[in-house]
């Protein structure tokens, strides 16, 4: 079961799941751009942008929360760039200094006790603790991210611009706009253009597109090529994924 709603941080999503059945289960989260802070067994983490998709074991009945934060608002609430939590999955006290990060695991943690019947309260509670420490993070931190430019990357990388356009159409050089982007997104224009087109692939199959129609909605050469792109990114095959 997953469930997600958005959140009253700006550029967030707040998300919860659960595992289902008595038996353990793999799970892939696909790569998208974004940052989420997660309450997993009583602990929070911070889980970075992933170049490819992450594969969680989930153990029977396992819950989680999380607040997933856009390109570009993670790095302001966490403090660091994104790309030095690239493929990582770290403790958030780490990042944070330790009584504020104590505190709010301690909030969470009252706000998590739940019954079997009560999951979605419980998550609504939790999602409330972590939303008001975000938003609390985000009032108060400097402008590490050009928040403009990255509308600008997006949207360029979303149309298939080249590099160079779209940053001639941010105002900034080619190797400027790079590092922008890695404090943004935790990589380049290219590789978050990449992402971004599997993401909209893996959508418009799972409702239902033929992959050949998928493949031409979505700028690929052809559906090998779409297919070559999936697996690259995810480690299985469109139709693995989608299933």
């Amino acid at each position: 079961m997953y469930r997600e709603r958005a959140s009253q941080v700006p550029d967030a999503v707040l998300w919860w799941t659960t595992s289902p059945g008595p038996a353990a289960g793999e799970r892939r989260v696909l790569p998208d751009g974004c940052m989420d802070v997660i309450w997993a067994d009583d602990a929070l983490l911070v889980a970075g942008p992933d170049t490819a998709a992450h594969v969680v074991d989930d153990r029977p009945g396992a819950r989680y929360v999380g607040l997933r934060f856009g390109p570009g608002t993670g790095p302001m609430i966490f403090g660091v760039p994104a790309h030095e939590l690239r493929d990582q999955r770290v403790p958030l006290a780490d990042l944070w200094p330790g009584a504020e990060a104590r505190r709010l695991t301690e909030r969470a943690a009252e706000a998590a006790d739940v019954v079997d019947d009560m999951v979605d309260d419980a998550a609504a509670r939790l999602g409330t603790v972590l939303e008001e420490a975000a938003a609390r993070r985000l009032g108060a931190a400097p402008r590490r991210v050009d928040t403009a430019l990255v509308g600008a990357v997006v949207e360029g990388v979303r149309a298939g611009l080249p590099v160079a356009r779209i940053a001639a159409n941010a105002g900034v050089g080619e190797r400027r706009l790079h590092r922008r982007c890695l404090d943004a997104f935790g990589y380049g224009p290219r590789t978050l253009g990449r992402i971004l087109r599997m993401n909209r692939a893996v959508d418009l199959a799972r409702e239902g597109t033929p992959p050949a129609m998928v493949a031409a909605v979505t700028g690929y050469a052809d559906q090998a090529h779409l297919s070559r792109e999936v697996r690259a990114l995810t480690g299985v095959t469109l139709g693995a994924l989608i299933r």
